[in-house]
Formats: C-alpha cells, sequence, structure tokens
C-alpha cells in the first residue's frame, strides 16, 4: 500500500484557506434540516458541543486504477488529530459553491487538482469527538472523482496519505483509527463511485 510523507508544500495552510486575512475569525454557513442557509458561525463555536448544524462537503478521489486516496490527518490539526479519512473534506464559505469549495480545498491540502469531479449526494449526520469535546453536526455535500498520483501535501494538513483498494482500505481500518464521519460519507457516496471507477474497482 503505497504512501506518501506530507513533506511537499511550503504554503501556510491557514493563511491560504482565509479568504481576506489571517487575523479574519473563519466562518461556516449554519444551514436547516433541508441544507437552506440560515445564518453564519465561527468555526470553532459550530463545533462546540452540542453543535450547530452547518453545512460541509468531502471529497473522493480514484486514481487510474480505482484506488481511493486516503489522507491521515496532521497530528496538529485541533479536531480528529491524526486519523485517517477520506481524500479531503471541510466548509464552504459563506455563499461559496460547494462544489466550488471542494475542488479549492483539494488543491490546497494535496498539491493537485481533481481531473474529474461530481456531485455524489448529501448526508447529515451528528459525531462528537471524544478526544476534543468537539462535535460534527454537517450537512454534508459527497463529491468523487479522479486525481492524479503527483501529489505535494500541505504538512499542516496532512500528516500522510495512501492509494488503497477495498481490501486494503478494510485491512488499514482494522489497524488504524478513521474518522468518524469516513463510513458515513463513503457508504452515501457509494453509488457514484461505483459509475467513476467501474464494476473492476470493486467499490
Amino acid at each position: 500500500m503505497p504512501t506518501t510523507p506530507a513533506n511537499g508544500r511550503s504554503t501556510d495552510s491557514a493563511a491560504a484557506s482565509v479568504p481576506a486575512s489571517a487575523a479574519q475569525p473563519i466562518m461556516l454557513e449554519l444551514v436547516d434540516e433541508d441544507g437552506n442557509t440560515i445564518g453564519t458561525a465561527e468555526k470553532l463555536s459550530a463545533h462546540q458541543a452540542p453543535g450547530q448544524l452547518h453545512r460541509a462537503f468531502s471529497v473522493f478521489l480514484f486514481d487510474d486504477r480505482g484506488r481511493l486516496l486516503l489522507q491521515q490527518r496532521a497530528l496538529s490539526k485541533y479536531h480528529s488529530p491524526g486519523v485517517w479519512s477520506n481524500t479531503c473534506c471541510g466548509h464552504p464559505y459563506p455563499d461559496e459553491p460547494p462544489f466550488v469549495a471542494a475542488a479549492r480545498r483539494t488543491g490546497e491540502e494535496l498539491g493537485a487538482a481533481p481531473l474529474l469531479l461530481r456531485e455524489a449526494g448529501r448526508v447529515r449526520y451528528n459525531h462528537p469527538d471524544p478526544a476534543s469535546g468537539l462535535v460534527e453536526q454537517e450537512y454534508n455535500h459527497l463529491f468523487a472523482g479522479l486525481i492524479g498520483t503527483d501529489l505535494r501535501p500541505d504538512p499542516e494538513e496532512i500528516a500522510d496519505t495512501a492509494f488503497v483498494t477495498p481490501d486494503e482500505l478494510d485491512k488499514l481500518r482494522a489497524e488504524r483509527t478513521f474518522s468518524a464521519w469516513f463510513m458515513d460519507v463513503l457508504d452515501t457516496a457509494r453509488p457514484t463511485i461505483r459509475e467513476i471507477t467501474g464494476a473492476a474497482a470493486g467499490w
């Protein structure tokens, strides 16, 4: 199972992810149960228990062999540090379309743009993080697509990456800790993933 160390980018990820200046708080878009925007909240406050329902996105990208690109979240992250998860996830800025946010954030975190990106459904979940006490109350827009293998992960965001087959994913999940939301988003996105990767990939 090939892995790629996160040692290739020098861009300050925090500065890159804030639209105006690093001094400004990062704002998230609050939504109702149907995904309609009802306001905004500062990122950390939206995740403090019991959590506020907010818009998010999750991305699943595959190489030309149908292997899923996973990332291990950086150990320095305040929420779910060190766990393995899907290719990329995050939050759109207020009024930013989720598709645009997903493509933007993939480039910022992995140093590579998706070669293909398609909508893959939506899922709403509530997942507490026991380690931090924070809560993921998210209305999550899912995307699936393709990416090359020439990656330059930002070490501020990503500790490690791996391209895996379904069997390799099962083995890794038995050995490592994954994000609480991983299976929710993967299972919801599977129909689109199968269309993109083909039956032989096994997803």
